[in-house]
């Protein structure tokens, strides 16, 4: 039971972490500057919406890999 709540606990996070890290702003010279991305980037700062995107990316991504670990503890067991 505990194993089928962490694989579905490691799904939920996988899909929240991909699209948390889309809705970062490109900061480089990549894909986001080549359509208009560099030229919002300049005019906003860091905003209070992008640390609290920051902190949540920080948190799904440390809860993902607890159940990475764990599930590989559990599995190998």
């Amino acid at each position: 039971m505990f194993e089928l709540v962490l694989n579905v606990l490691l799904v939920l996070t996988s899909v929240m972490l991909v699209v948390l890290i889309l809705l970062h702003r490109g900061k480089g010279g990549g894909l986001s500057s080549m359509f208009g991305g560099a030229v919002s980037s300049q005019l906003s700062g860091s905003s209070v919406v992008e640390k609290n995107l920051n902190r949540l990316t920080v948190i799904v991504g440390f809860v993902w890999a607890v159940c990475i670990v764990t599930l590989g503890i559990l599995l190998k067991v």
